[in-house]
């Protein structure tokens, strides 16, 4: 990881009731190690834990909505 303040910094953006939604290009590692490159200007990662491509996005979070309060 870059530990120089004048390195390209990337902006992370927390939704409301979804992804967290990165700048890209990133490169992910997971907990088991696999190295994942995005190469998208804006990638999504999931925070629910509901995405089949986990953990990148895929919009399952759309179908579980929470009933308002």
């Amino acid at each position: 990881m870059p530990t120089d303040p004048d390195d390209d910094r990337r902006t992370i953006t927390y939704t409301a009731e979804g992804p967290a939604l990165v700048e890209g290009p990133v490169e992910l590692v997971t907990a088991d190690g696999r190295t994942i490159r995005c190469d998208r200007c804006v990638v999504a990662l999931c925070l629910c834990r509901r995405s089949r491509i986990y953990p990148l996005c895929d919009t399952s979070h759309r179908k579980h909505r929470r009933n308002p309060d």
